[in-house]
């Protein structure tokens, strides 16, 4: 396969639920003329409360799936995923790998003002202590706060974002977020791919003084940094595909998708995973 036909490939890119679409946002935003290949793991979410091999293995079998739909790089658009996962990708993989950590913390370093970042995540991410490694690698002096919100992504996955269900949503955002805001941060990492879509009622829990810190659009922005150094970039005109792939039915999916992230998915499918074997379902 030549350069030109090798260009002409979807990116792949997965997370374990509705999540990675704010990633797929993103790049729709930057990349409008790259397809898209998304798998959303909605049978196995969420993926935060999982051991590191259990995520390693997921993460390859979905990895794979992608590969099999001929995707030229694989966006790991998943937090935990990214803490967890991504060094074994890039060791078993051919494939250029794109993970949100290291672009959440590059951004981090640069918009905080007073030295002292927040990060919240899931229990597997805040655990890993991936965030505070990738922000004291870049500058040792940047003092990390973080906080794992379990509860979250749930609630994202159910669009619980506004309304009556959007209240209780922000009762648990303060109970989560009130210790990090008196402990006195002025930057907050959004460390899942799911929290953008909260991210007027973390922004209202916060207060304005606090800034916003979206993975997804940092994400998206060293990923077209890969595909112009690996020379994959597509520069044909028009409109690039959105096609995705879910392990299980997600009533809110297409909702979120059109409503609250303005995406329209070209075609959508479930598929099943049975071990390292990937099956399409008819």
């Amino acid at each position: 396969m030549d350069k030109s036909e090798s260009s002409l490939r979807p990116i792949g890119v997965f997370d374990s639920g509705i999540g990675g679409l704010t990633v797929v946002r993103a790049l729709r935003d930057l990349l409008p003329q790259e397809d898209i290949f998304y798998i959303g793991d909605t049978a196995r979410l969420p993926y935060g409360g999982k051991s590191k091999s259990t995520i390693e293995r997921y993460s390859i079998e979905i990895s794979g799936l992608l590969l099999a739909e001929d995707a030229k790089m694989i966006v790991v658009a998943c937090n935990t995923s990214s803490s967890l996962a991504v060094s074994k990708l890039q060791e078993i993989l051919k494939a250029p790998i794109v993970g949100v950590i290291a672009p959440g913390a590059r951004a981090a370093v640069k918009e905080t003002r007073i030295g002292h970042v927040g990060v919240i995540g899931t229990n597997s991410t805040i655990q890993s202590e991936a965030y505070e490694r990738a922000i004291q690698a870049l500058n040792p002096a940047v003092r990390v706060t973080s906080q794992a919100c379990p509860l979250l992504v749930p609630l994202v996955e159910e669009a619980w974002l506004d309304g009556k269900k959007g209240k209780v949503t922000r009762e648990i955002l303060h109970f989560y977020l009130d210790p990090v805001v008196q402990a006195g941060i002025d930057t907050l990492v959004l460390g899942c791919t799911h929290y953008p879509l909260l991210a007027p009622l973390i922004q209202e829990v916060c207060g304005p003084g606090i800034r916003l810190v979206d993975s997804a659009r940092n994400c998206a922005v060293a990923v077209k940094q890969t595909l112009e150094e690996c020379g994959l970039e597509n520069t044909a005109e028009g409109a690039g595909k959105l096609n995705v792939a879910l392990t299980d039915s997600s009533n809110s999916f297409l909702t979120t998708a059109r409503r609250a992230l303005r995406l329209e998915i070209d075609s959508l499918e479930t598929r099943i995973v049975q071990g390292m074997v990937l099956l399409e379902t008819t």
